[in-house]
């Protein structure tokens, strides 16, 4: 592509203003002086490998991208960025053609929620449907997040114009508050799928009972129809709707079956009640039901488990926010805020949208963006983010961005494009699933036949082909997977893990190597005051007492530790400070009482004029102890120094040698000196130690690694850490109990015990080996069961109870993790 190629290239939300055959420098002006999502971009750019560097300058809006033209044509690059930029800026862009469009017209990326879907098959069913329009080029539906990623020439309009046709709906997710909708109606559908399980299974009990017995009772017989008909046509309706909007479409999905078989079971009965010489069917047809709807409710019920960050993720947004208007206050919902709109915002309250202080003093929890866990200081002329919390201040807020456009929706919309991906090993259930329904039915139909021809009775053959469409089994195939991960997960969220995608569940089975951040990952991330020096004739309680005084006013995480330290003290009151100020960097500097106090490093007080030379030798001491040394000057002479320590975990020594011993390599990656990273290395048994690392050099150790044939886990401690997550085979995040560092990774430590680790490979390898023996199990069952059926040799009362036997093995295999 040269260089006039890409300057025709045309994009609504970057200019090229540069390109050489392996750099590329472009301009977005709507992410001008917004750092937050220029970062943004940057990560996504950098899970490729192709992409080897990406530096932003947000002042002027720049982004410039170092890449391998080999793996990745500069054409395609320039593809790349538009899209992503498409989901970052913003989604409204031009409407597209409708169906009559020609080829020349853009294909646009859309994203909607799919309503309705109850097992792997109606994802794929969905999923071809959607495909075989032309105006498609590529689509994907993935059921455990119930939505449908397409891109092409048509609307959201047709596209649920066609997904309704055979019987599912669409519901928009282009706003917090349409997503907010979506959430309660999964958690309407988990309550629902529970309440009709229990109906059908209280029902069936004495119809299962009765037909077990035997009995040839004529009010037996009746009673059996009469607890049957609403466990049939009311708990099971759904699958006679489905399969009926299905056929209509000539189509045909695993509710297909359901319906033929028990509505085959329940209409060969109906006759047995008014004679005495035809077996009755009623149990067969009722356990087939609740069976099913068992199996759909432990499936809400795993979707839902998966799902609850981002749900959380989603109720960080307010419903309201108060406008201030012509001096007056107007509480106004919150899809009704305009860009331009002034806001306030009380103490305690969430940010209602991305803005711009105005007016007002206060810190603000940004944790789920930034995974800091201290308050950040706001003033007039700093950004703020929606769904943040506010402190103790009062602000007043101009709104720079709304719906999509908010780095909190952006971050809702990247994890939705990241849980699109299915599980590797339900790849082959798509497969079994798309041919599985109409085999049946062709055997069942088959089998018929085939008797007929053979001479026996129709009533014979009818027995047998009722069978071999009862004895099939779909539930096994749909509850083999779901109900193994659902147990996995739960037993990994009671030991503080949290699995987002099945893709890590089994790569974490493979890893051979694992690399380690530092600070706030082997270490605790809670900076504590280990030693405090003091030259001065002031007392040291009277030092501490200054130190600690001056430092209340700062944010930074070194200065907390001091304050907290202090604190310590029931004696300790902060006193009152003048001339207080921070120099990024550096320092800070204030008065205390009669006293002229400066705190930092050794530079800032050298830039004071103050000779640290008598502390230099203990700071020396410090740092070889793995800490932090801060240098304190009292009226323009050295005074003190205080040692601060990030210590490392107490489980981590323990947690890397459960590692090593099952044969996994670590490192530690971290962007410290080495002098503390060799430190601590020695004191949790580490051996390899990359220290002063940039982002940018833990990647390249990352693909090293790869490059090697070797699969990489990555454990960091947040958003900080995202493209070197982002790069490896498996993320662990420590979590810090924010939900967004949850959503950042493949896997996190939610209480930040990186003994976890091993103990989540383990159960990994448990999980993923308990689902292959489903779904052996599962396809072995039907590949046996299906031609005995078809013989002749069972009869369909005996075909249900190994129906119902295969689902039960299945469900009670899976439950085998618990005691994992």
């Amino acid at each position: 592509m040269t260089t006039e190629q890409a300057e025709l290239f045309h994009s609504r939300h970057f200019q090229v203003v540069h390109r050489l055959s392996r750099r590329l420098r472009i301009i977005v002006p709507d992410l001008k002086k917004d750092p937050e999502r220029l970062y943004i971009l940057a990560i996504l750019l950098k899970k490729r490998p192709e992409v080897k560097t990406v530096k932003t300058v947000p002042e002027i809006a720049s982004v410039t991208i170092y890449f391998d033209s080999r793996g990745l044509p500069a054409k395609n690059l320039l593809i790349i960025l538009d899209k992503l930029l498409e989901n970052i800026v913003g989604h409204r862009l031009t409407p597209p053609a409708p169906a009559s469009c020609d080829a020349t017209q853009a294909v646009l990326h859309t994203s909607v929620a799919i309503e309705g879907m109850s097992c792997a098959s109606c994802a794929l069913l969905v999923e071809m449907t959607i495909r075989q329009d032309p105006r498609v080029a590529a689509a994907s539906v993935n059921y455990a997040s119930e939505i449908a990623s397409v891109d092409g020439r048509l609307t959201r309009e047709d596209i649920a114009a066609i997904v309704e046709r055979i019987g599912y709906r669409v519901n928009a997710m282009d706003t917090l508050s349409q997503r907010r909708q979506l959430v309660e109606k999964e958690r309407q559908r988990v309550r629902t799928a529970k309440a009709r399980f229990l109906r059908a299974m209280l029902l069936s009990i004495p119809v299962v009972a009765m037909g077990m017995s035997m009995s040839r009772s004529r009010w037996s017989h009746w009673l059996q129809m009469l607890f049957t008909t609403p466990v049939v046509f009311g708990a099971g309706r759904q699958f006679f709707d489905k399969s009926w909007m299905l056929a209509k479409q000539g189509k045909a999905n695993m509710d297909s079956l359901i319906a033929i078989g028990v509505g085959s079971a329940y209409g060969y009965s109906l006759p047995g009640l008014f004679t005495k010489s035809r077996h009755l069917y009623f149990e067969a047809a009722a356990s087939i039901i609740v069976f099913v709807l068992l199996g759909r409710y432990l499936e809400e019920q795993a979707k839902g488990k998966a799902g609850e960050a981002i749900r959380k993720l989603v109720d960080l947004q307010p419903q309201t926010a108060t406008l201030l208007q012509d001096g007056k206050e107007q509480s106004i919902d919150i899809d009704s805020i305009q860009v331009g709109d002034m806001l306030l915002v009380r103490p305690g309250e969430k940010i209602p949208t991305d803005g711009l202080v105005l007016e007002g003093h206060s810190s603000v929890d940004e944790a789920m963006v930034t995974g800091e866990s201290l308050p950040v200081v706001k003033n007039p002329g700093d950004k703020v983010i929606g769904g943040c919390i506010n402190g103790n201040g009062v602000l007043t807020i101009e709104a720079t961005a709304v719906g999509m456009d908010t780095v909190l929706a952006g971050i809702i919309h990247m994890v939705d494009e990241a849980q699109a991906s299915k599980l590797p090993v339900q790849k082959l259930v798509d497969r079994i699933s798309a041919i599985f329904v109409p085999a049946v039915i062709g055997i069942s139909g088959l089998t018929f036949s085939s008797w007929l021809l053979a001479g026996r009775q129709p009533s014979f053959a009818f027995s047998n082909a009722i069978t071999v469409l009862l004895i099939a089994c779909p539930c096994a195939l749909g509850l083999a997977t779901p109900t193994a991960i659902m147990v996995g997960t739960g037993q990994s969220a009671r030991r503080g893990v949290y699995i987002r995608n099945g893709e890590s569940l089994e790569t974490a089975t493979h890893l051979s190597a694992i690399i380690f951040d530092k600070t706030g990952t082997i270490t605790e991330g809670r900076p504590k005051v280990t030693d405090v020096i003091n030259i001065s004739r002031i007392k040291d309680d009277a030092v501490v007492s200054l130190v600690a005084s001056a430092e209340s006013n700062s944010e930074h995480f070194l200065g907390r530790a001091i304050v907290d330290y202090a604190g310590k003290d029931p004696d300790f009151a902060a006193q009152q400070v003048r001339e207080f100020s921070i120099t990024a960097g550096r320092g800070v500097q204030a008065r205390v009482g009669r006293h002229q106090l400066l705190i930092g490093n050794q530079a800032w007080l050298e830039e004071h004029g103050i000779d640290t030379a008598a502390l230099q030798d203990k700071a020396l001491q410090l740092s070889k102890q793995g800490k932090t040394p801060i240098y304190v000057g009292i009226d323009a002479r050295p005074a003190a120094l205080f040692g601060v320590a990030d210590q490392p975990r107490p489980t981590a020594r323990e947690a890397l040698h459960t590692l090593q011993r099952m044969g996994i390599d670590t490192l530690m990656v971290t962007g410290d000196t080495r002098v503390t990273a060799e430190y601590i290395a020695g004191l949790v048994g580490i051996e390899t130690i990359i220290a002063n690392a940039t982002p940018e050099q833990k990647l390249a150790t990352i693909r090293e690694l790869q490059a090697q044939g070797r699969k990489v886990g990555m454990i960091g401690d947040g958003i900080n850490d995202a493209p070197a997550l982002a790069a490896a085979d498996v993320g662990f995040a420590i979590g810090h109990g924010t939900d967004i560092a949850i959503e950042s990774a493949d896997l996190t430590l939610v209480n930040g015990d990186i003994a976890k680790v091993a103990e989540t490979i383990e159960l990994s390898t448990q999980t993923l080996r308990v689902i292959k023996q489903n779904l052996f199990w599962a396809f072995a069952y039907n590949t046996v069961a299906i031609p005995v059926a078809a013989m002749g040799r069972l009869n369909p009362m005996i075909a249900s109870a190994a129906m119902a036997l295969s689902s039960v093995s299945v469900v009670l295999n899976s439950l085998r993790l618990y005691n994992r």
